[in-house]
Order: C-alpha cells, then structure tokens, then sequence
C-alpha cells in the first residue's frame, strides 16, 4: 500500500533528511520562527494543497502550529532528485493567508 504524502514528509524530517533554501531561512526569522518551529509543523500539519504543475516538480503546501500549539505555520516544499524534502518558504499564516 503506498504511503501518503504527508507521511513521507514526515519521515524525511524524522531522519533529518530534509534541506532548507535561504528563503525560507528568511521568511522564518522574519515571522520570528525557528526550525523547531518547522519541525513541529510537519509533524502535527496536514497537506493543505499540492501543486502539480511547476515544472520544477509538485510543491507541497504543509499547514500545522508552531512549539507553542497557537501560531499557525505554513511551509512549501518538493521532494528533491535526491529523494531530501526541500523546504521553499515557511511563513506563519495569517488570517489574509489562510
């Protein structure tokens, strides 16, 4: 039975095999978050939209909450050749985003 997307996230982030642009290293400290912040996203977020039609690959559009429970994180990646997760941005998503 093949795995869901998120689970395949998931274990990316789990073995630490997951790769970070220096977008999104910007974007988190603009909206005062760390990558703990991140990681708790992915593992408690869900796959809010996929995006199949970048020629670059599918992006995946991941919604969860920060350490805290409260802040809402959202987080844009793809799967890499390499088979890493490659995350693109990460913003906390406001009432305007979400």
């Amino acid at each position: 039975m093949p795995r869901s997307d998120i689970e395949r996230i998931k274990e990316r982030f789990r073995l630490r095999q997951y790769d970070m642009s220096a977008h999104a290293m910007e974007e988190m400290a603009e909206d005062l978050l760390d990558i703990v912040d991140v990681e708790n996203a992915v593992q408690n977020g869900q796959v809010a939209r996929i995006e199949r039609n970048d020629p670059r690959g599918t992006k995946y559009i991941l919604e969860g909450t920060a350490v805290d429970q409260k802040t809402p994180v959202g987080i844009v990646g793809r799967f890499a050749g390499n088979g890493r997760f490659l995350i693109i941005t990460v913003y906390e998503i406001t009432p305007l985003e979400g």
